[in-house]
């Protein structure tokens, strides 16, 4: 049974179960043609209700992911074309997908250290740190930095998706990010429940992403175990 994720802030329950299979699509665990099991049998897996489940598979078919066919169920339709609140999220479990979540650990205002890129338009900024899961495996811990003339943020209104945060609360959409992969070190501030401690060899993301402006916005340092993550692009 999958455990979604029902706490306050965190997306709604549709949501999280359209998010889930949008990446088993993308990941190729549901393939084109492929028939869901029933909508009973399938809400109880996730332990949802039917009415939820109708909910997440309606996105899918307005997304063009979901052909429902009366009397005989719901099948996989992969135009190649897959739009969702984590299509950025580049981190999967090793056999592919996984609903990602997110606990945050801070969020402070601060002045941007010397050591960060150049991005945004102020001289300060908002610092989030947060331990990452897929499904129910801790995976990452990440570093967001955003600009401090983007908007305040309140740690009360977080949700897992910060992208999906950044439109509801604060107006603005990422739409292009650059990364950078390569290999890094746990950092001081890694947090006990994390799968490696401090100093330990990681896989490391450094990410800049931009919204409507011509400078970026944000910067985000990610630190993740490669035991149990990988870093995937698909090219279309």
């Amino acid at each position: 049974m999958i455990n979604l994720n029902s706490s306050p802030n965190k997306l709604p329950m549709y949501v999280q179960i359209s998010e889930l299979l949008i990446r088993d699509i993308s990941a190729g665990r549901l393939l084109d043609g492929e028939r869901l099991p029933p909508e009973r049998e399938m809400a109880q897996s996730l332990n949802t209700t039917v009415r939820t489940l109708r909910k997440a598979l309606a996105i899918l078919v307005e997304k063009g992911l979901l052909e429902r066919v009366q009397g005989s169920g719901n099948y996989i339709r992969n135009s190649g074309e897959i739009n969702s609140i984590y299509s950025m999220f580049r981190l999967e479990l090793p056999e592919g997908g996984g609903l990602p979540k997110a606990d945050v650990l801070s969020v402070d205002a601060l002045k941007k250290p010397e050591d960060l890129p150049a991005f945004g338009t102020a001289d300060h900024g908002t610092r989030i740190r947060r331990l990452r899961y897929l499904d129910k495996t801790i995976i990452a811990i990440e570093e967001i930095w955003l600009d401090g003339d983007a908007g305040k943020v309140p740690k009360s209104k977080l949700s897992d998706s910060l992208y999906d945060f950044y439109k509801k609360q604060l107006g603005f959409w990422i739409n292009r990010a650059e990364d950078r992969v390569g290999v890094g070190h746990a950092p001081d501030w890694t947090p006990s429940m994390f799968t490696k401690q401090v100093g330990d060899t990681t896989g490391y993301i450094e990410r800049l992403s931009w919204a409507n402006d011509p400078e970026p916005v944000e910067f985000s340092k990610t630190w993740f175990d490669t035991d149990q993550a990988v870093y995937v692009t698909r090219l279309k």
